[in-house]
């Protein structure tokens, strides 16, 4: 926690000294590494080197503001650095966590008993279906819980009729899309979140957006102004 807490700090401080000397920032940021690494062998001359918290966190910051070509500057591996980095964010996630305590909460005898009986009195129906019905009734559940209830007591999915699932999608794989977000940690540990499509037939890959706070706004508004030539937009509220 404390290693995580020191990362933060510095790359924040650091970010903002660097911004303000970009041109001489490289060769500032060197000499820090170097003095730096001076002082770890000085403190261990006759032992195996060993980095404390505070040495891992100090040159994994300096790390991210320099450029690769420039990371000979570091006793250790780019490999270790950028473990010290995912270091860094799993001590955040744990921490995350902690604080949000345990999971969802399970779902009531009662609500369960219900998913049940629609289930076996309407056996053509998938989790799908279920859910609807159940929102008709002001009971808002995921199609993945019904599913799992389904399950869990014998009532697997209703009969197909039709083409599969896999052969629907080899049919029209050319004029379907998927759509996602995937995650990504920035320097300062901050999660952006970046949505995606990707075309089933070509398996190509186009980035639509990234934001730090999705929301059904945000989704339904970006593909409208980035369909076509595939553009990337940023969220004006990231910025």
């Amino acid at each position: 926690m404390a290693f995580s807490l020191l990362y933060i700090g510095l790359c924040r401080f650091l970010g903002l000294v660097v911004s303000s000397r970009r041109t001489e920032s490289d060769k500032d940021i060197e000499i820090m590494v170097l003095r730096h690494q001076v002082l770890v062998l000085e403190r261990q001359r006759h032992a195996r080197v060993r980095y404390r918290p505070a040495d891992r966190a100090i040159l994994a910051a300096l790390s991210r503001l320099l450029t690769r070509d420039r990371w000979q500057s570091f006793l250790v591996t780019p490999d270790t650095l950028l473990r010290w980095h995912r270091k860094a964010a799993k001590h955040k996630w744990r921490r995350w966590r902690k604080q949000r305590g345990p999971g969802r909460p399970p779902l009531s005898d009662g609500l369960v008993d219900l998913i049940m009986r629609l289930g076996r009195e309407n056996r053509s129906w998938g989790c799908v279906r279920v859910q609807g019905e159940l929102r008709k009734l002001g009971i808002r559940v995921s199609a993945t819980s019904v599913r799992r209830v389904l399950r869990r007591h014998g009532l697997g999915p209703a009969p197909r009729g039709g083409p599969t699932w896999s052969e629907f999608l080899r049919s029209q794989a050319h004029s379907v899309l998927a759509t996602d977000f995937f995650t990504v940690d920035t320097v300062s540990l901050k999660q952006l979140y970046v949505l995606f499509v990707i075309e089933l037939s070509t398996r190509e890959v186009h980035i639509l957006g990234v934001t730090d706070h999705p929301t059904g706004a945000y989704v339904t508004r970006l593909p409208a102004t980035s369909w076509g030539p595939w553009t990337t937009a940023a969220d004006p509220s990231s910025s």
